[in-house]
């Protein structure tokens, strides 16, 4: 019987000691959504960024709002559609695809006065009002956007785009991160700045492309920014991405496990402080 009841006081101080779990969402596009879903990538992924923080921070639960393709703008339009809940932390990882889709990044007053869905800036304002809404105490992480090589889809070649190096629709990729973390310094939120990792500089993303030599028609192996120029036919050209042209994307865009891993790391030196 004592050796009973010394048994139950054991699995109570034991217990008593565990770490609080720390419910966290993430928001986000494809590189979130992705996370749970690695037969989407051919299989080139192990694992996403919040199995890898996770697996250093233990006390962590998290929930997956990725949304593939989305937009800063369009999760905000379907803000109160998509089931979010309480939580003690969330993360926010959004504006490539509002780059490259041509979203309006708008101006910082957009964000200022709550002008609404129509700019990534009022987006913005927008998602972190309902998480507010939810949890007034909850810690915000913001995530920049990468940068960007030529992005080829693995699944479907010919949804292809041209990288971060370039405007689309006259703006950069840039300035969507700095509105980001203009955003996190405004509201005294801490920000993942991504964009700036120098490990993910867009000459790190894929060792090369592989493309047809427009003189010859033989296949090369170019480096960037060498393959900026170089056309690709979706229609008949091999896929420009082989297992061995992965560095720290899979595609020219979406990250590989070593660009997981430089993000996890990123986010437990931010997180692990919660």
């Amino acid at each position: 019987m004592k050796q009973k009841i010394l048994l139950l006081v054991l699995i109570r101080l034991l217990t008593s000691f565990a770490p609080k779990k720390i419910t966290w969402v993430a928001i986000g596009d494809s590189i979130t959504y992705l996370n749970d879903h690695p037969k989407e990538t051919g299989n080139r992924i192990t694992k996403g960024y919040m199995t890898g923080v996770v697996e250093k921070l233990p006390q962590f639960e998290y929930i997956n709002q990725g949304h593939n393709g989305w937009t800063s703008v369009r999760i905000a339009e379907q803000i109160e559609n998509l089931g979010l809940v309480k939580a003690d932390v969330y993360s926010i990882f959004l504006g490539t695809n509002d780059w490259w889709g041509g979203k309006p990044l708008g101006t910082f007053a957009d964000y200022q006065n709550n002008t609404g869905s129509t700019t990534a800036h009022g987006a913005f304002r927008i998602i972190i009002n309902k998480i507010r809404a939810l949890n007034p105490e909850a810690k915000i992480v913001l995530i920049t956007p990468m940068q960007r090589a030529d992005f080829v889809y693995i699944a479907n070649p010919k949804n292809n785009a041209y990288g971060s190096y370039r405007e689309k629709k006259g703006q950069l990729l840039s300035q969507f991160a700095e509105a980001i973390k203009a955003i996190g310094k405004y509201e005294k939120i801490k920000v993942v700045d991504l964009y700036n990792q120098k490990k993910l500089k867009v000459e790190k993303l894929v060792y090369f492309k592989r493309l047809k030599d427009t003189l010859t028609g033989e296949y090369k192996n170019y480096t960037y920014p060498a393959f900026v120029d170089v056309p690709f036919n979706a229609a008949t050209d091999e896929y420009p991405y082989p297992l061995e042209s992965i560095n720290m994307t899979y595609d020219g865009l979406h990250p590989s496990d070593k660009g997981y891993e430089v993000i996890t790391k990123q986010l437990v030196k931010v997180m692990k402080r919660f």
